[in-house]
């Protein structure tokens, strides 16, 4: 319980402190700007992928279609067909892959100009970011550094407190966020030397021998948090 008191403590620590240094409207809006930076350039790149996937697609159907048509060819030259009304099937066969082929090669040629106006506008978003994160760096400094850090750490006690939560019975744990929320985020403390750590009261002998022998939750009596003797 108190190790669970302990994270929330410095969650809320650590939010305070995040909100404290997002909390310059020019930092938030350098901050802001460079997201919106990393978001354009990551659309683009993801349309790059896939235009770059249409464009092998529609390169390996010319070539299917190539192969096709050359062995179509052969046949027709070589010989071997000597039916007329076969001959002309297939050549009206060829003329169809020729004409597929043509359009095929029309659509291939739009994705390669689609794709080389994207990469363009990729070297320019790149360009912006860069120029963002510089604005940023030069505007927070210190301030910016921290903030990344203080968000790495609020990520990391977030985990641990999902981890450690469970663990715990879960009306013990529902009377704690009830009491979390009326005491100013303290609804758990330890009891050392006879005080309550959280109110700071000094507890009666024969209040501290009452807890002791008390079974199940243990509640301080003048702030009525849970406690723990440590």
């Amino acid at each position: 319980m108190l190790a669970l008191q302990e994270l929330d403590s410095t969650i809320a620590r650590l939010e305070h402190r995040r909100q404290q240094l997002e909390g310059g409207e020019e930092l938030a809006a350098v901050r802001g700007a460079m997201e919106e930076a990393e978001s354009k350039l990551g659309e683009i790149r993801l349309t790059l992928d896939e235009v770059a996937s249409d464009q092998r697609r529609l390169e390996r159907e010319i070539d299917s279609m190539d192969q096709k048509a050359a062995a179509d060819e052969k046949r027709m030259y070589d010989g071997s067909i000597a039916n007329a009304k076969e001959l002309e099937a297939l050549q009206h066969e060829i003329a169809n892959i020729k004409e597929r082929k043509s359009r095929v090669e029309d659509e291939l040629l739009e994705q390669m100009e689609r794709r080389e106006g994207l990469e363009a506008r990729a070297t320019d978003a790149d360009r912006e970011m860069a120029e963002a994160r510089a604005r940023l760096e030069a505007v927070g400094g210190e301030a910016v550094q921290e903030l990344d850090q203080v968000v790495v750490d609020l990520a990391e006690k977030r985990t641990m407190r999902d981890e450690l939560a469970p663990e715990l019975d879960e009306g013990l744990l529902e009377l704690y966020e009830e009491l979390r929320q009326q005491k100013k985020g303290v609804g758990a403390a330890a009891i050392a030397d006879g005080v309550c750590q959280a109110c700071h009261e000094k507890l009666s002998a024969l209040e501290l021998d009452r807890l002791k022998h008390t079974e199940g939750v243990k509640r301080c009596e003048y702030c009525r948090r849970i406690v723990v003797f440590v």
